[in-house]
């Protein structure tokens, strides 16, 4: 099933859809961890602005592809490096602004596999993870370098999570139709030319790993977004760096979900 966000035309309210097996536009709820049909036509003709989900959290997992790790300057992990965003950064196809009020001129992209979380998870073993996936989309875990790396603190999260800095889409496919999350591809192009492409099967811990890591002896909890990491060809890895300019177009593919399109723009 591929889930939409669309503008219910008579009341202004956001929906989620998906087409039935004759081609109509059902509305889908969550019902026990798992997305269903019910008998309500909906509109398509009016997609919803902004991400296909508000996410409750946003866990994101570090330098998870060996070859990124490689070019960011780190070894191969015991545990994964988990670090948040901020839910409200969460966008879907429109512009991601480049932070002028707090100004950033180090802006990169990320592009990754995302998980969405559909049942409270606590304790399970990464043979159990997958059960607890409601769906799977693109993700642009857009960073500001250089408050990541410099003005941050040391912690990560001020550089990532920026309002629109974690684009989503362009639609939430359910595990039926992506039964192995390492059988993927996922690549990024920059204004057409591909800067990242790599397979999900590289990843350091896999999707199933990362949810049994987030759970274990915490809860993570229904609608929260996990971000799998993202494979080496980030703009800080560019000789020159290649730092995100007003008028870019960014775009992640993933096999079996689609492309996500955002275009730069700044702050006013």
């Amino acid at each position: 099933m591929r889930v939409f966000a669309f503008t219910d035309p008579a009341n202004g309210q956001r929906v989620s859809a998906a087409q039935d097996a004759a081609g109509v536009w059902r509305e889908a709820i969550i019902n026990a961890g798992r997305f269903a049909l019910t008998e309500r036509v909906v509109d398509h003709r009016y997609p919803a602005p902004g991400a296909p989900f508000t996410p409750r959290a946003i866990f994101c997992a570090g330098v998870n592809y060996a070859d990124h790790a490689k070019e960011f300057g780190s070894q191969q992990q015991t545990h994964p490096t988990i670090f948040m965003k901020n839910p409200a950064s969460a966008t879907g196809s429109g512009t991601v602004l480049l932070p002028r009020f707090l100004r950033s001129d180090a802006v990169d992209y990320e592009a990754e596999l995302a998980v969405v979380i559909g049942r409270d998870c606590h304790n399970v073993t990464s043979a159990q993870a997958l059960d607890y996936v409601l769906a799977y989309t693109c993700a642009n875990d857009v960073s500001a370098r250089d408050w990541q790396k410099e003005w941050g603190g040391g912690q990560w999260c001020r550089g990532k999570s920026f309002d629109t800095f974690c684009p989503l889409g362009p639609c939430l496919v359910t595990p039926d139709e992506i039964p192995d999350p390492q059988q993927l591809q996922v690549s990024f192009r920059l204004n057409g030319t591909t800067m990242q492409s790599a397979a999900t099967a590289t990843m350091q811990f896999s999707v199933a790993d990362l949810i049994a890591f987030l759970a274990a002896s915490s809860t993570l909890p229904a609608g929260s977004v996990i971000l799998t990491g993202t494979p080496a060809g980030v703009g800080m890895a560019q000789k020159p760096p290649r730092w995100l300019q007003p008028g870019d177009v960014m775009e992640v593919a993933i096999s079996g979900i689609g492309v996500l399109r955002n275009e730069v723009g700044e702050e006013v």
